[in-house]
């Protein structure tokens, strides 16, 4: 039989489960006869309070070095707060600045009516956020100064397309009816009435409208003559306008959704009938002698309104308006497409007017 070592005791590191203090468990063996060791072990569990000069011997290493982590992060925080009490100003202490930062936040917030926004976007108010609507003037306003545009020849007409039962009438157009202009023996370029649209979006987009200075009548190629109310939306696409126009021709006019206010509505020739007493006629041509717009508009008299007749086609003879207009003029050495014309004199009459 080998022969086995005797122990007195043996000793271990435990968690108390009261005090939530380490104890020390003492095991003792009984000796059997002849130094074997016949029965099991007895455990006796003492708790032992631990003396502070032995820590280093209980504490793992790991707790050691969480220890000195959390003193070093401890050293580098009172650091920083001591720089920043250096830097900031006397008498102000960094919790009253912040407090301070979210009151005036609470107080944007207020005046603006908004939701807060997320960390690290840009908030810019503005004061007026509403689209200012336009202001129509009545035909029969002498006194206020504005700007009236007649679109002449323009190409807006109408045909039926399709067979009996599915026909449909549709907007004459040189993309979507080159077959139909064909067997009518009429040029492509007669059909454009995307021109008309490319002027109604600049003219009653601008500022001189949204002010109330600005009147826009449609003359088309048929003799039809359109009054355009400044406070209608002309559609965005072509497509909306076809429609709307394909629209008014039949019913000939078009009223507004929430009102019995008229946007637009065929009247009955001639277009001076509307126009104000003393004003102003003229047809920009590229043929007349070249006049800059600002210099124009500087030899109107106090509170004279001036009508301009544009040609809203491709291309052709500008006496379209010879029998009621005074003078033609050029506004440009180079020939101008019908929106560009619009643009340029609108803008010269907002810097006349001193809209902004």
């Amino acid at each position: 039989m080998p022969a086995y070592s005797k122990r007195k005791s043996r000793s271990s590191l435990e968690v108390s489960e009261k005090s939530n203090q380490p104890k020390i468990v003492k095991r003792t063996a009984q000796n059997g006869k002849n130094g074997i060791d016949n029965s099991p072990e007895q455990e006796t569990a003492v708790e032992e309070s631990i003396v502070p000069d032995n820590t280093e011997k209980i504490e793992d290493e790991e707790l050691r070095r969480l220890r000195e982590n959390q003193s070093a992060v401890e050293q580098f925080t009172t650091k920083e707060s001591e720089s920043n009490d250096e830097g900031s100003p006397a008498g102000i202490v960094d919790g009253q600045e912040d407090e301070k930062e979210k009151e005036e936040e609470v107080t944007e917030q207020k005046n603006t009516g908004s939701r807060p926004l997320p960390a690290g976007s840009v908030h810019r108010t503005t004061t007026h956020l509403a689209p200012v609507p336009a202001r129509p003037l009545n035909s029969h306003n002498t006194n206020t100064q504005r700007l009236i545009v007649v679109l002449d020849q323009a190409c807006l007409e109408i045909y039926k397309v399709g067979k009996a039962k599915d026909a449909k009438y549709q907007l004459l157009n040189c993309d979507d009816h080159q077959g139909i202009l064909k067997k009518l023996n009429r040029n492509i370029a007669q059909a454009r009435p995307d021109i008309t649209h490319q002027c109604l979006l600049t003219l009653l987009d601008s500022p001189l409208n949204k002010a109330g200075r600005l009147q826009v009548y449609i003359h088309t190629a048929k003799k039809v003559l359109v009054e355009v109310n400044p406070s209608v939306r002309i559609p965005r696409t072509f497509k909306r306008f076809s429609g709307l126009m394909v629209q008014l021709l039949h019913k000939l006019s078009i009223r507004s959704v929430n009102g019995n206010e008229k946007l637009l509505k065929v009247i009955k020739n001639p277009v001076t009938d509307y126009l104000p007493p003393n004003c102003r006629k003229a047809t920009l041509s590229f043929d007349a002698p070249t006049v800059p717009t600002p210099k124009y508009l500087e030899t109107l008299e106090p509170n004279q309104s001036v009508c301009i007749a544009i040609g809203a086609m491709a291309h052709g003879p500008d006496d379209f308006s010879d029998g009621w207009v005074d003078e033609k003029i050029s506004i440009s050495d180079y020939p101008l497409s019908a929106s560009i014309a619009c643009s340029k004199f609108v803008h010269s009459m907002e810097d006349f007017l001193g809209i902004v």
